[in-house]
């Protein structure tokens, strides 16, 4: 099978289902952004070392795609037989978020995402999430979408904010927090996680 099937050069694409729909489509929007999230999943997985992590990082880069072919499916009585996301997907993320938590100090307030690489790229992660989620939540408004997908991307945001903040605890990076007084003075204001 050739990559390029010339199908699209109008503009147009299809959904499982066979319709054709534009490319700027609502679904294409959702399930686009999607793609874009797991290939950020895909980077974290190459740049963090813990074989436990990577692992997970699979997991829901699995899960993703699920989501992702849920989104891109539009008709009624489809034979086709696609997998689903369950409350169980959800309570791994949750599990996983609870196990992190006990290794951090509670937050008393923002933080600046930065301090290390990787920790850089799981709130460029997260933010991608949340974006994906509004858009699920836009397209809900029209197209009833599984709720479960829905709680799946709000506790993935959940996650990869903390699974920042455990590799910074893990690198012994500095986590600075946010001072919504720009010039008043920062000093004591950065907190190092240490092993």
């Amino acid at each position: 099978m050739k990559i390029y099937t010339k199908t699209g050069d109008d503009g147009t694409t299809s959904l499982i289902g066979g319709k054709r729909v534009p490319k700027f489509h609502e679904r294409i929007e959702v399930y686009g952004t999607i793609d874009e999230l797991i290939c950020h999943v895909g980077l974290l997985r190459d740049i963090i070392i813990i074989e436990e992590i990577k692992l997970k990082l699979l997991f829901i880069q699995d899960r993703l795609m699920t989501c992702a072919a849920i989104i891109a499916t539009d008709c009624e009585g489809c034979s086709n037989k696609l997998p689903k996301i369950s409350d169980s997907d959800v309570e791994v993320l949750e599990n996983e978020i609870d196990e992190m938590e006990k290794y951090l100090k509670p937050l008393k307030s923002f933080i600046l995402p930065g301090g290390h690489p990787i920790v850089s790229h799981c709130h460029i992660a997260r933010t991608v999430c949340r974006r994906a989620e509004r858009n699920t939540l836009a397209l809900n408004r029209n197209f009833k979408i599984d709720a479960t997908v829905i709680r799946f991307l709000n506790r993935l945001s959940d996650y990869l904010f903390i699974l920042a903040r455990y590799t910074a605890y893990l690198n012994n990076s500095i986590e600075t927090t946010w001072l919504p007084n720009p010039h008043k003075d920062r000093k004591g204001k950065r907190e190092t996680r240490r092993k």
